[in-house]
């Protein structure tokens, strides 16, 4: 009997000893190839050590591959993934079909009224937080200020965009591949369409009139491309149409670009000397204007999200909460610099000495997040709200077709009035069918 006994119990500490000591989760994580994501990746062994239950799976893609298979797949209720890359344009429509779980789990420490107001807004919903912000963002000129002075001329901190076109002109040298401006034209609502929106805003353009009436056959949009194409064509870099933020960030950090206007997280790039060979040369600005009391920069936060349909809430809202936490900001500053955390997501952050100092741009970015204003983006009375974009669930497809529209006419196999006369039509048809005009 004593045999048996023993036996058994041998056999129940062997069992006890096989078994793991923890039920397992892995997260699948879909993000965006950006620099801050990419760093953030290198950064994950400080939350699994602290919490060795949760395994992540990262699906890391290009900008317009990553908003094709992140909508399909919440839309389509696919679950693929537990934590999503998403905007402050995805956040509120998806939140009120109910397809994003609210973020109220984040924990006592993670202090949600530190959350830049502007950024905070964009995410939420009737006051609730449906997405946490990375990094946060608005756009202006960053150029060169050895070209600049080269040139002969002075950048102001408020340039208007007839100075934008004379200090290309000057900064152009093609024969030694340097080109007086870098300007997005890959097609896409969140690449060429960020850019050209933000920009006709301050030309006094609209996408719709108060009755939702498409607007591309005005003066406003035609004067909007008559400026950014025939400026490309004399002083941008070749195959411009093909270029995003990624292409163009490769392409000034290699010392290509005189100038170049776009989100504000890539200072912290520009004038990386890992990264930049023209780090220590480089200026910044607000983004330009046209007289009319609208200047071109946009407002912009990549959030992380859970989809209503993950089963692994818990996880998803911890991972969250420590790659969008105060931590996570030291943990940068200590690994690679102040001047290298995610910029535009806390008040706290620009309040801290050691990244105003390290940080350069910091002042002018939070001026330009705080400038750009949603519910009155444009110098006409819009409809809608959003800066560079229309917060309505029809604008990707139609920001899409016209992007691809656009970028035909800077490649030159489109004229600017065909392209156009193309988005007038497209974004018409489409009104017609949501029933917003008959």
């Amino acid at each position: 009997m004593k045999v048996l006994v023993k036996a058994l119990l041998g056999a129940v500490a062997l069992t006890s000893f096989a078994l793991p000591a923890y039920a397992e989760t892995t997260l699948t994580i879909a993000t965006v190839n950006n620099g801050d994501m990419i760093r953030m990746q290198k950064m994950t062994d400080d939350f699994t050590k602290a919490n060795p239950d949760i395994k992540l799976n990262w699906v890391t893609l290009e900008e317009n591959v990553l908003r094709q298979k992140v909508t399909t797949d919440i839309a389509t209720k696919g679950g693929q993934f537990d934590v999503l890359t998403i905007g402050t344009y995805e956040t509120p429509i998806w939140a009120k079909k109910g397809w994003l779980v609210p973020l109220d789990k984040l924990g006592a420490d993670y202090d949600v009224d530190d959350l830049l107001p502007p950024i905070r807004a964009g995410l939420s919903l009737d006051g609730k937080l449906y997405a946490a912000p990375f990094y946060g963002e608005s756009s202006f000129v960053m150029y060169r200020k050895d070209l600049m002075e080269k040139a002969g001329l002075t950048m102001p901190e408020k340039p208007t965009w007839t100075f934008i076109k004379e200090a290309a002109d000057k900064m152009t040298d093609k024969a030694a591949g340097v080109y007086g401006i870098c300007l997005r034209g890959k097609p896409g609502w969140g690449e060429n369409m960020a850019f050209l929106t933000a920009t006709a805003n301050s030309f006094g353009a609209r996408w719709f009139d108060e009755k939702w009436e498409p607007q591309f056959n005005t003066p406003e949009w035609k004067a909007t491309l008559d400026y950014y194409v025939p400026l490309m064509k004399a002083d941008g870099p070749p195959g411009a149409s093909s270029n995003g933020f990624n292409e163009n960030l490769a392409l000034f950090n290699a010392g290509k670009c005189g100038m170049w206007i776009d989100a504000t997280v890539a200072a912290g790039f520009v004038t990386d000397p890992k990264q930049s060979t023209v780090a220590d040369k480089v200026g910044f600005a607000l983004a330009p204007d046209n007289g009319l009391g609208k200047r071109g920069n946009w407002l912009w936060a990549w959030s992380l999200a859970v989809p209503a349909g993950s089963h692994k809430t818990e996880a998803a809202e911890k991972f969250i909460a420590w790659a969008t936490s105060k931590h996570y900001t030291d943990l940068v500053a200590e690994k690679d610099g102040w001047a290298r955390v995610p910029p535009g997501t806390r008040t706290s952050l620009y309040k801290n000495a050691d990244y105003d100092k390290a940080a350069p741009f910091a002042a002018l970015t939070i001026e330009s997040i705080e400038s750009a204003d949603p519910l009155h983006p444009t110098v006409k009375p819009v409809p809608y709200t959003g800066v560079q974009f229309v917060a309505i669930p029809e604008f990707q497809g139609m920001g899409e077709t016209v992007g691809q529209d656009f970028s035909a006419a800077l490649a030159g196999t489109m004229t600017v009035d065909d392209a156009l006369a193309k988005a007038q039509a497209s974004t018409t048809a489409t009104m017609k069918k949501a029933g917003y005009i008959k």
